[in-house]
C-alpha cells in the first residue's frame, strides 16, 4: 500500500509549450498528414515587434495582441501569445491555420459549447498538493484507497471535486468531437481533433463516465484520480494544451470575423505583396490604399510631407503581412503575398545613453542587421522610414542612395523606403526596380488638408516652414523677443 502527497508539481501552463517560446513544437503540414514537429517561423526581432506594437504600445494604445485576444482562458491567451511571437513562414502551415480560422465562424455554436470555463478548475485540481494512491494492483489499491478515504477526508473531498471537473472536461471534449462529425474541419483543426480523439479513446480515459459522478464509489473516484494525476497525467496535460490551442484559434477567428478582415491568398514563387483597400487596424476612420510590389518593382520609394501618411502606410503594410503569416485575416479588401523568412522594420529609432549609442549609429546598426539577414540568403520584407536622419543632409543623401542602389539589385526580397530626400530621384537613372509613390497635402481655407491617398510619382512639396507658421511657432517666439526688448528698454 502506498499513499503519497503530490507536492512540488509545477503548473500545467508553466510546463507547457506556451512557456517555451521559439523552441516549442507546433503543428506542421507534411505531404500526407499533419504532424507535430519543429517548424520554420517568421523572424521578427524585438525592434520590429516594438515598431508594430505587437505586445507593447508606447502611446498607451491598443496592441495587436489586445486587438486579437478574446480568449476565455489564461492558457488560451498564452497559446495566442506564442503564436503571435512565432508566425509561420511557409505556405503550407499558413494555409492550415487559414482553413481553421475560416471554419470556426461558420460553426460557432460548436465552439461555444466547448466548456472552456472548466479548465481553470481542472488546472487547480492538478496543481493542488493532494494525497493520492500510487498502487495499481487490486489489493494495494483497495487498501490505499480505504486508508485515504477513512483517515484523510479533507483531501478526499478535494480530490472528488477535482475528479468531477476533470471528468466534465473530458466529457466536453468528447461532445466537441461528436459535433464536428457533422461537418469535419480541415487544416490545423483536423489535426487537433485527431489528437483529442487519440487521447479520449485511450482505455484509461474511456473509464470516464458519460454522465455526472453520482452514485460512483470512492474506489472509482480514486482510480480516475490515478488517471488524471499519475499514470495518464501527460496525456491529460496534452488534452488541456489542445483545449488552449482551440481557444487561441477561436480568438484569431473571432478577430478576423468581427473586424471584417480578409483571408489572404498565399502565393508561391518570387516574393510579392499585392493588396487593395489596405488600412491600418488601429487608425480611426482609416483611408484605404493599394500595394503592388513584386520582383519587377521590388523597392518602394515613398515621399511626401510630414503628417501626410507615409509612416502609417508603411506600418499598415507590415501589420497586414504579419497577420497574414499568422494565418488570420488582414485589414484589406484583397491581399495576396508570398511568405518570407523575416519581417524587418526601422521606424522608431532611438539613441541609448547607457551604451553610448548615438542616434545615427543606432540607424547604422539597424541597416547592418538587415544586411546580415540578406547575406544569410533570407527572404526579407524590410521597411525603412526616413533612414539616416541622424546625420547631415549631404551624408544622409549619399548613404540613402548607396543603400538603395544595392537593395534594388537584391532579388527575392522587398524593400519599402520613405524619405524627405526627393533629390534621390535624380540619381535613380533608368532603374525599373524602383516604384515611386507619394502622399500629398493641399490647402483649404488657409489650412493644410491631407487626403492620405497614395499617388504615383515623387512629391516635391516642402511643408515644414508652412506647418511651423500655421501652428504659430514663429509668432510666439517673436512675441517673446518683443517682450524681452521692451523690458530691456524700460530699464
Amino acid at each position: 500500500m502506498r499513499v503519497s502527497y503530490f507536492g512540488n508539481f509545477k503548473s500545467v501552463l508553466r510546463r507547457s509549450s506556451a512557456a517555451k517560446g521559439r523552441a516549442a513544437s507546433r503543428y506542421k503540414t507534411s505531404v500526407l498528414q499533419l504532424e507535430r514537429s519543429e517548424v520554420r517561423t517568421l523572424e521578427i526581432d524585438s525592434h520590429t515587434r516594438k515598431d508594430l506594437e505587437i505586445f507593447e504600445s508606447e502611446a498607451a494604445g491598443k496592441t495587436l495582441f489586445a486587438l486579437c485576444n478574446s480568449t476565455r482562458t489564461e492558457g488560451g491567451a498564452q497559446m495566442l501569445r506564442q503564436r503571435m511571437e512565432n508566425p509561420f513562414a511557409d505556405a503550407a502551415n499558413i494555409v492550415q491555420v487559414q482553413q481553421s480560422v475560416a471554419y470556426i465562424p461558420k460553426h460557432r455554436d460548436i465552439f461555444e459549447k466547448l466548456g472552456l470555463w472548466v479548465t481553470g478548475r481542472v488546472e487547480r485540481y492538478q496543481t493542488d498538493p493532494l494525497m493520492f494512491v500510487i498502487e495499481r494492483s487490486a489489493f494495494g489499491f483497495v487498501t490505499g484507497a480505504l486508508v485515504l478515504r477513512v483517515f484523510d477526508g479533507y483531501h478526499y473531498i478535494r480530490i472528488l471535486r477535482g475528479v468531477q471537473f476533470a471528468c466534465l472536461f473530458v466529457q466536453t471534449m468528447r461532445e466537441f468531437l461528436h459535433r464536428l462529425e457533422v461537418d469535419p474541419p480541415g487544416g490545423e483543426l483536423a489535426f487537433i481533433a485527431e489528437k483529442i480523439g487519440d487521447i479520449v479513446s485511450r482505455p484509461d480515459f474511456l473509464e470516464v463516465p458519460e454522465e455526472e459522478l453520482r452514485g460512483v464509489t470512492f474506489f472509482k473516484i480514486l482510480r480516475l484520480d490515478q488517471t488524471f494525476r499519475i499514470y495518464g497525467k501527460d496525456k491529460f496535460e496534452e488534452l488541456l494544451r489542445l483545449a488552449y490551442e482551440l481557444d487561441a484559434l477561436m480568438s484569431m477567428a473571432d478577430a478576423t470575423h468581427k473586424l471584417g478582415y480578409t483571408i489572404p491568398e498565399v502565393l508561391h514563387g518570387p516574393t510579392k505583396v499585392l493588396a487593395k483597400g489596405l488600412f491600418h487596424p488601429q487608425v480611426s476612420n482609416p483611408v484605404a490604399n493599394a500595394v503592388g510590389l513584386d520582383q519587377s518593382t521590388r523597392l518602394l520609394f515613398l515621399t511626401g510631407p510630414n503628417m501626410a501618411g507615409k509612416t502609417t502606410y508603411l506600418r499598415a503594410i507590415a501589420t497586414a503581412l504579419y497577420f497574414a503569416h499568422l494565418g488570420m485575416g488582414v485589414p484589406a479588401a484583397t491581399f495576396s503575398f508570398t511568405p518570407v523568412d523575416r519581417l524587418f522594420s526601422s521606424i522608431a529609432i532611438s539613441d541609448d545613453v547607457h551604451t553610448g549609442t548615438s542616434y545615427f549609429f543606432a540607424e547604422v546598426l539597424r541597416m547592418k542587421a538587415l544586411a546580415y539577414a540578406l547575406s544569410e540568403g533570407e527572404r526579407v520584407v524590410a521597411i525603412m522610414d526616413e533612414p539616416f536622419k541622424g546625420t547631415n543632409v549631404s551624408e544622409a543623401l549619399e548613404a540613402s542612395l548607396a543603400v538603395m542602389q544595392r537593395l534594388e539589385i537584391i532579388g527575392n526580397s522587398l524593400f519599402l523606403f520613405s524619405s524627405h530626400l526627393i533629390e534621390l530621384e535624380d540619381s535613380f537613372g533608368d532603374s525599373t526596380n524602383i516604384l515611386k509613390c507619394h502622399f500629398q497635402a493641399k490647402e483649404s481655407d488657409g489650412r493644410l488638408e491631407f487626403s492620405y491617398l497614395l499617388q504615383e510619382g515623387v512629391s516635391r512639396q516642402r511643408m515644414g516652414m508652412r506647418v511651423l507658421n500655421e501652428e504659430g511657432v514663429f509668432d510666439l517666439l517673436d512675441k517673446v523677443i518683443s517682450s524681452a526688448s521692451a523690458s530691456k528698454g524700460s530699464e
